[in-house]
């Protein structure tokens, strides 16, 4: 293995390994071609701006929905999310692979949502299947996206706290849509109805 400093970060250590060596410290079958260190982000309160909006996962459980929510909440420019403490675990493997980078500019908060959406002064949409047709929304300057479990969606105890209930229309035959899916097209239509 070759060890160097990074010329242009004197704080990034950059060692060559061969193809075998990377695959042996990586969590799957077969790895990319480079396998970063970093210091964990500390669970910090999210405070949201006067016009900014933060996501709130409420019970996601597997790993490349939540990696697929921070890569899309990344693409929107969402750079908090609010997540129960049940949802998964932000450094799960799955999760950092499928959100592609994103979870290093998008900031997660796990804390319990009832505590935290009962001190909260902006307004609350929650994803339903029987809410105004997103479509038609019109959003609020700043405000909070919940988007619930993949079978079981909102959460009684956190459905308390929704101001506005809003759905995905259905066109065709599907059942459902993944927690994933669901949230690029709200954020999709948020961002259309903040032009």
């Amino acid at each position: 293995m070759l060890k160097y400093k990074h010329k242009m970060n004197s704080q990034i250590e950059r060692i060559e390994a061969s193809e075998k060596e990377v695959a042996g410290l990586g969590s799957f079958q077969s790895n990319e071609d480079v396998i970063a260190v970093a210091r964990m982000k500390t669970n910090q309160t999210v405070r949201l701006e006067f016009d900014e909006y933060g996501l709130v996962v409420d019970d996601i459980r597997d790993p490349g929905n939540l990696g697929t929510i921070i890569r899309i909440a990344d693409w929107y420019g969402i750079q908090h999310i609010i997540a129960s403490e049940q949802s998964a675990d932000f450094y799960n493997p799955k999760v950092i692979s499928s959100s592609m980078g994103s979870f290093c500019r998008v900031n997660i908060f796990y804390t319990s949502l009832t505590a935290y959406l009962s001190k909260r002064k902006t307004t609350c949409y929650g994803t339903f299947l029987n809410g105004q047709n997103v479509h038609q929304v019109n959003f609020e300057t700043a405000g909070l996206i919940v988007i619930g479990n993949e079978a079981r969606g909102i959460s009684a105890e956190v459905e308390h706290f929704i101001d506005q209930r809003i759905s995905i229309p259905k066109f065709g035959r599907a059942e459902s849509l993944n927690a994933a899916m669901a949230t690029a097209v709200v954020l999709d239509n948020l961002r259309r109805s903040k032009k």
